[in-house]
């Protein structure tokens, strides 16, 4: 809780993934990937409450291990490749009867992100009186070095700062959502069905070692030598 509001973290695990099958309780440095998930928001000093949204009855099972509530199973229609994500959260709400305070949501796929990511996000978002923040990360190439390839193979950029282009110095520092953590008041959230409208929601920076998001096995390599180097 924060200033007089409930914090309610929803973990969103899906059971299907195309790109690497049963991330979510894949073995990641010794424990189920979720585990990872559960164990930060469990040490954070403001979640009143950890909640696991998933389609899949194992991936219940790891969570519970690990310490988080599973009180119901999601739907099918939410779990699918073209469910929105918002609407899953807000399905966790409505059963769960939290219709007011912070939301917060942490994906399964950042395993890297700690107990006082999540808590620096909340207090942002909070001491600025936002309705919405998110953690983000320098970008790792700027998109002032970004191309498109013309149907005859010639470049054409992204952004257009010839001036610059040669002067990494001199470009602007630019940053990307690295899906560690999502806040948002919940009737915002009702309201906006997104948790990115510009020049309202907050950017919380978070250090690029710890912005790992799982998408291939290429990410879960890596995240699983920091993870061990980390725990060494």
């Amino acid at each position: 809780m924060i200033d007089g509001k409930r914090c309610v973290a929803i973990i969103c695990a899906r059971g299907g993934s195309k790109g690497l099958p049963r991330k979510n309780i894949l073995p990641l440095a010794g424990r189920p990937m979720i585990a990872w998930t559960v164990t930060a928001a469990r040490d954070s000093t403001l979640l009143d409450r950890t909640v696991v949204s998933t389609d899949d009855p194992e991936i219940a099972e790891a969570a519970r291990q690990a310490g988080a509530e599973v009180p119901f199973l999601r739907p099918a229609h939410l779990a699918n490749d073209k469910a929105n994500i918002v609407d899953a959260i807000l399905h966790a709400l409505d059963t769960l009867g939290e219709n007011s305070g912070y939301v917060i949501l942490l994906q399964a796929t950042s395993p890297l992100r700690t107990a006082a990511d999540i808590d620096a996000c909340i207090h942002l978002c909070s001491a600025k009186g936002a309705p919405a923040a998110a953690t983000v990360c320098e970008a790792a190439k700027s998109p002032y070095w970004m191309f498109h390839l013309n149907v005859d193979g010639s470049v054409q950029p992204v952004i257009s700062a010839p001036e610059i282009i040669h002067q990494r110095q001199a470009l602007p520092q630019t940053w990307v959502a690295n899906g560690g953590v999502y806040v948002a008041e919940c009737d915002w959230l009702r309201q906006n069905r997104t948790f990115w409208v510009p020049d309202v929601t907050l950017g919380c920076p978070m250090p690029v070692e710890r912005s790992v998001d799982i998408d291939s096995i290429t990410d879960f390599w890596l995240a699983e030598v920091i993870l061990r180097n980390r725990n060494c």
